[in-house]
């Protein structure tokens, strides 16, 4: 890839001379997609972002809000889609190694991860194998560094065959004084390099990012892609901490896309100011470097920090101390130019805002999507039932999440498994719960309402264990916008996402936007990943396991659509989608009280599989569930906004939350476990007991 030609013709019209071969690739690098948005800007103006609660809102490394006027959470949400397709393990642990850095740029400790992984047909060998090493590169990363990972989802599609998504968020703890911004302060400070050497690894991964997998990508594009070292990682959060507890940094930027050229042209552009720096100073890997790959080389585990000069000898004791290679590369400067020299040489010299910011919009065509015709197949009921529950996209993801490391840090309250994690945040008294994901299916079936569902999933979630939903952070993924067909799905999950998040109160505070993912098997399904935090008043939550002694009610209506619906998916068919709640907002308040009620034993949410699939994960040995649904569609439909409660006081769920909510019986728990199920207008009943209901659910365990 190489400067587009009306791109090249604006630089050189801006600059009045052509650019040099370092500047042409700063250019392509910080203007493409990946970096500049320059597809999806326009649009992302309708996510509502301002809230009492939101201290730092999008643009920065991460996001940040407030629990109390003490405790900070910094938050944000990254993607490392193509490098995970070429090199599944390195490609997914530096994912989660570039979101933890946006989290400790913000002078934040990191707490807790939460990834969102989708692959192809589990059925084929490929996305296996991609599952498999990504998995094995999340857990290693993770694991190494210390921070637990609590939360997440799984899914497999036919649609991320030749691309696969890894979306991964993070959260770090952080109050006032220790807040750290990414706008540099000063003219006269210096720019300190922190971390490991530079290589050329990484080379061009802004602008790789911005185009679609060829064919042979795995091997033409693995110079792209960057190799992770979580033990450095590990010392520079350690280091960060020090660095934050001393007052030592004006500002931070992380390097990622882009590399150095990008950090900290981003970095001085945002405080209008400029930046003169060599690069012969930074500290390298290999020898033979030339200015281009060390201003642009993705090396990982690396910071800029903008120092006083004062400061700049305690800095390097620490990094020091730290075992971290260090290096002063140049100071920032009044003249809002970002200057570059190498070899006796000004190899860089452009205007800061210009080359960070100055990427001109695409006004791209749309083709707006419609949603299918009815098509529903025949249900044979156990079949049906035997079929959804034992999919890879229902199934347990077990497999997934014990290869991670959820319990370090002794804040873990839930662990993975439920409806969401909860993290003891003590020093606000209270419990800080994240979940994250979408449902392809679903926007696969209607890219708005999939979308707009999937805000309303997402706080559905939360609110079943009593959480209140605070903020969210999106990573929304889509195919090559040039094509008009994807790009109005494209508009419409983001359009749906924003309307959601409107309707339920819930500000968009960050995220990330990852375009192209397109290979030669064609585009992925829309997907608009969400990863959304909400605070109880305490570490405790009720289950999604039944106890065995309560009665079982829906929170939400039957209905019979199966648009977007696993069964769908399994067996063939088409349907619109469940039409959604009119007052959302009012839906979550009900079952957060429901789920917060004393007598309230177990909770949870009605997604993907639909109630089937609810029910047979609140079954389990020692607590089985009897149910009635009114018919096999309601039983399979996955409608957002409900969720399923065990209770032992039906009447006082009623009169909590029966004005804003309907109420429905569902059966009995009992205490012989297992699952039975009948269906009113078929009249027939189906029985598993827990055994049976684990092997069903088992298909992940065949991995690995």
């Amino acid at each position: 890839m190489t400067l587009a030609e009306p791109d090249r013709e604006r630089v050189t019209e801006t600059l009045d001379r052509e650019p040099t071969r370092p500047e042409a690739a700063l250019f392509e690098n910080l203007w493409s997609e990946h970096c500049a948005y320059r597809s999806s800007r326009p649009l992302l103006g309708a996510f509502e972002s301002e809230g009492e609660q939101v201290v730092v809102g999008p643009g920065d490394d991460a996001a940040v809000v407030s629990l109390d006027e003490d405790t900070y959470v910094a938050f944000g949400i990254e993607s490392h889609n193509h490098p995970s397709y070429v090199d599944p393990y390195d490609g997914a642990a530096t994912g989660v190694g570039g979101i933890v850095r946006d989290i400790i740029s913000m002078g934040a400790y990191p707490i807790g991860l939460a990834d969102s992984l989708y692959v192809g047909d589990f059925a084929d060998e490929h996305p296996r194998y991609l599952l498999e090493g990504i998995v094995e590169g999340i857990g290693d990363y993770g694991n190494s560094i210390g921070v637990p990972t609590i939360a997440g989802s799984t899914r497999f599609h036919q649609g991320y065959e030749g691309n696969p998504l890894v979306n991964v968020a993070c959260v770090g703890l952080v109050d006032e004084q220790r807040l750290v911004t990414a706008e540099a302060s000063a003219p006269g400070n210096k720019l300190v390099l922190v971390g490991n050497a530079t290589g050329r690894d990484g080379l061009g991964g802004a602008s790789f990012a911005s185009e679609d997998l060829g064919e042979d990508a795995e091997t033409e594009d693995r110079p792209a892609v960057q190799v992770g070292d979580p033990y450095t990682e590990k010392l520079l959060i350690e280091a960060n901490e020090v660095l934050i507890d001393e007052g030592l940094i004006e500002s931070a930027r992380d390097l990622g896309a882009a590399g150095l050229g990008g950090a900290s042209s981003e970095l001085v552009a945002k405080g209008g100011l400029g930046a003169d720096i060599d690069l012969e100073k930074v500290h390298l890997r290999e020898t033979g470097m030339n200015a281009t790959e060390i201003l642009l080389a993705e090396s990982q585990e690396r910071m800029v920090y903008e120092v006083r000069p004062e400061h700049v000898s305690r800095v390097e004791a620490i990094a020091d101390r730290f075992d971290l290679g260090i290096s002063v590369i140049g100071e920032t400067t009044d003249t809002g130019r970002y200057v570059c020299h190498f070899d006796g040489e000004t190899v860089v010299d452009v205007p800061a805002v210009f080359v960070a910011d100055g990427a001109p919009m695409n006004d791209l065509p749309t083709i707006d999507p419609e949603q299918p015709e009815p098509d529903l197949p025949e249900i044979d009921l156990r079949e049906a039932m035997e079929t959804v529950l034992a999919s890879p996209n229902t199934a347990s993801d077990e497999w997934v999440y014990r290869q991670y490391d959820h319990e370090v840090g002794a804040r873990t309250a839930m662990r993975p498994g439920d409806d969401a994690g909860i993290l003891a945040i003590r020093e606000a008294e209270t419990g800080l719960a994240i979940t994250s994901g979408t449902e392809p299916t679903w926007t696969d079936t209607a890219p708005y309402e999939g979308a707009y569902a999937t805000a309303l999933e997402n706080a559905t979630n939360l609110a079943a264990k009593g959480a209140s939903p605070l903020a969210t952070v999106d990573c929304v993924n889509a195919g090559n916008p040039e094509k008009p067909d994807v790009y109005g799905e494209f508009a419409a999950i983001v359009d749906g996402l924003a309307d959601g998040c409107s309707d339920l109160d819930v500000p968009v505070v960050g995220g990330n936007v990852s375009l192209y993912n397109d290979s030669n098997v064609g585009p992925i399904p829309p997907t608009p990943t969400l990863a959304m935090i909400g605070t109880t008043p305490d570490f405790d939550a009720p289950t999604l396991a039944v106890e065995g002694e309560g009665e079982l009610v829906l929170l939400g209506a039957f209905t019979e659509q199966l648009g977007g619906a696993e069964l769908l998916s399994q067996l063939g068919g088409a349907d619109r989608f469940p039409e959604l709640p009119e007052n959302p907002s009012e839906v979550i308040e009900a079952i957060i009280e429901a789920a917060s009620l004393e007598r309230t034993t177990a909770v949870h949410d009605v997604s993907d599989g639909g109630l089937a699939v609810t029910l047979a994960e609140m079954a389990h040995e020692a607590g089985g569930v009897d149910a009635t649904v009114p018919s096999a569609a309601a039983l399979f439909s996955e409608a957002p906004g409900r969720v399923v409660v065990e209770t032992t006081d039906r009447e006082g769920l009623v009169d909590a939350v029966g004005d804003r909510i309907p109420v429905q019986s569902l059966g009995t728990t009992t205490t012989a476990g297992g699952l039975s199920v009948t269906v009113a207008d078929e009249d027939e009943t189906i029985n598993y007991d827990a055994a049976q209901i684990t092997e069903f659910r088992s298909t992940l365990e065949t991995l690995g």
